[in-house]
């Protein structure tokens, strides 16, 4: 199959570098950074003039981009994919997307004959360039038949969860908890600091019990050792918490717990620190906890 591939950022080029790796045809549109597109034409690839001119050359269009505006950017338009669908076209989007965005494009893509999965991703770049990405895929199961064996290329665990939509909101979930975790450690650190207690001693006695987990660990790594293993800015953390309460609002609920890590995280990004990783939310919150 011919793949088309939109959004060449950290994430995106690397997948695009582990699929020309293992053989693959290539047709790549970037934004402004062209680094991922220079590199993927040296290697062969083909750079499109348009996200049209992408799914009117390409068997699989593939999104990798930060937000649904900027995706549905790329859908809608005389110059958007869906000007440029065919019949039987896969069009997956990896991203990390509003389920009723996805669900809008979903019905439109079908409307022309193509098919759209929602198979948002888990892990970093450095996992993309080995083709060790967690990958949540959902959708039109014979059309994830289809493309699985390039998604086995890009994942080590390849998960199909069932109706389109199912993706993006699993992920939704996901990452408001992991934000919640992480936002919630960070205070925990910041009052350990106020208290005179050693962050050390802290971590040691609260992951003693069941509250350890992995992010819990990637928080203490950065609060006490400096060492940043999670690298996700606060910018996006704070744009997939916002999402999830989205969702939570279209399905007529009203998120309580997501509220403080939305709040938290919001007034970080409005302090000037969004382009910081969330482990870096321990220091912001020692500057910012003080009652006002």
């Amino acid at each position: 199959m011919k793949i088309g591939f939109i959004g060449l950022g950290l994430m995106g080029r690397a997948m695009v570098d582990c699929l020309q790796d293992k053989g693959y045809d290539l047709v790549v549109l970037g934004n402004r950074d062209r680094t991922g597109v220079d590199k993927a034409v040296s290697r062969g690839a083909t750079e499109a003039a348009s996200a049209r001119e992408v799914a009117e050359a390409s068997d699989v269009v593939m999104f990798c981009m930060g937000t649904s505006e900027q995706v549905e950017s790329r859908v809608y338009g005389d110059d958007g994919v869906l000007a440029g669908t065919k019949p039987d076209q896969v069009v997956i989007d990896f991203g990390t997307s509003l389920p009723a965005s996805t669900l809008k494009i979903g019905a439109d893509l079908e409307a022309k004959g193509a098919v759209y999965l929602d198979a948002p991703l888990g892990r970093t770049p450095a996992h993309a360039l080995d083709g060790l990405l967690n990958i949540m895929c959902a959708g039109d199961k014979a059309a994830f038949d289809r493309v699985k064996p390039i998604l086995d290329v890009l994942g080590e665990n390849v998960f199909y969860l069932g109706k389109l939509g199912n993706g993006h909101t699993i992920k939704l979930i996901n990452n408001y908890f992991a934000m919640t975790t992480a936002v919630g450690m960070s205070e925990a650190f910041a009052t350990a600091d106020a208290a005179g207690i050693d962050r050390q001693t802290l971590f040691e006695v609260m992951s003693a019990g069941p509250l350890r987990s992995g992010m819990m660990e990637f928080i203490r790594n950065y609060a006490v050792d400096g060492q940043i293993d999670l690298a996700f800015s606060i910018e996006n953390a704070a744009k997939d918490v916002g999402y999830y309460r989205q969702m939570a609002q279209d399905l007529g609920l009203n998120s309580r717990m997501s509220d403080c890590a939305k709040n938290a995280l919001t007034e970080a990004k409005s302090t000037g620190d969004g382009g910081k990783m969330v482990p870096e939310m321990v220091d912001w919150m020692s500057r910012h906890l003080a009652a006002s």
